[in-house]
């Protein structure tokens, strides 16, 4: 089929609620393929509605991306907050299933932000408690036919999962085929000794890949090896989603939690066309 190109709604609001469609036609005008949608909550949105709109302007619904906080994370330290994480995974889960994706994606283990010197045991229990709700999280993935993707964040992000390597091990011990790796260029371009060798080292665990300059720019404007990525992608036979997730200062929430405090661009359409256009000759043939 082919790489298929998507853009994370993240670029244009911070929660993705039903008036979110008005912007479709102008993705589809762009070129864009699909969507991936970033959930807040389970009843933000009429799942027939945006599955409604997104066929009538040719899109889809690639993947969904999650927005794990405080009271949604995997390693505690509450019950509560573990408790909430899966079921919130659930509820994406299920999302995915009306709005026909395949996958979804993000720092599924964690809070986003929570980095901080962990002592090795405490590292050890975290390991375990997300392993062994990821198992859990799995078995009903696998019933919906849905797979999780995990993505490993910059040192800035987590202090959890921050290299391929570690989400290759995490796969090996959950042991379900439903646990696949989301890789990301910005925090590649950060954490991997080479971007390239991450994504051969993932090979057919790879799911989904997002696509971000060093500054969180438009692809292709900045310092990332997209040559080499090409090729590893190319290696690997990759021909699933290429997603851009990039942000802008004038989604304030978002920027404010990515520190974005310039322009780096006109405006987010200016982002996603100028990345898009670049992503689409780089990847021509594939």
């Amino acid at each position: 089929m082919g790489i298929k190109y998507g853009m994370n709604t993240l670029l244009f609001e911070a929660r993705f609620t039903n008036e979110a469609v008005a912007k479709f036609p102008r993705y589809k005008e762009i070129g864009f393929d699909g969507v991936e949608i970033a959930i807040q909550e389970k009843g933000d949105i009429d799942t027939g509605f945006i599955s409604e709109k997104l066929a009538e302007n040719n899109l889809v619904c690639g993947s969904l991306c999650a927005l794990m906080g405080s009271e949604t994370d995997l390693r505690g330290p509450s019950q509560s907050a573990i408790d909430g994480g899966k079921q919130y995974i659930k509820d994406l889960v299920d999302t995915a299933v009306e709005l026909g994706a395949e996958v979804v994606v993000g720092p599924l283990y964690s809070a986003v932000g929570r980095a901080e010197m962990v002592e090795p045991e405490q590292r050890k229990k975290d390991w375990s408690l997300v392993r062994e709700s990821l198992k859990e999280l799995c078995i009903y993935a696998e019933d919906k036919g849905i797979y999780l993707a995990m993505e490993p964040l910059n040192r800035f992000e987590t202090d959890f999962m921050n290299i391929c390597s570690d989400a290759v091990k995490m796969i090996d011990e959950v042991g379900s085929p439903m646990l696949k790796i989301h890789l990301d260029t910005f925090h590649m371009a950060i954490e991997e000794k080479s971007s390239a060798d991450a994504i051969r080292s993932a090979g057919d665990l790879l799911y989904l890949l997002h696509a971000s300059e060093n500054d969180r720019g438009a692809p292709g404007t900045g310092q990332v090896d997209w040559k080499g990525v090409a090729q590893a992608l190319k290696d690997t036979s990759y021909d699933r989603w290429v997603v851009i997730e990039s942000f802008t200062p004038e989604v304030e929430i978002i920027a404010r939690a990515a520190s974005i405090w310039r322009q780096t661009e006109k405006d987010g359409y200016a982002l996603a066309e100028k990345g898009l256009n670049y992503l689409k000759t780089l990847f021509a043939g594939m």
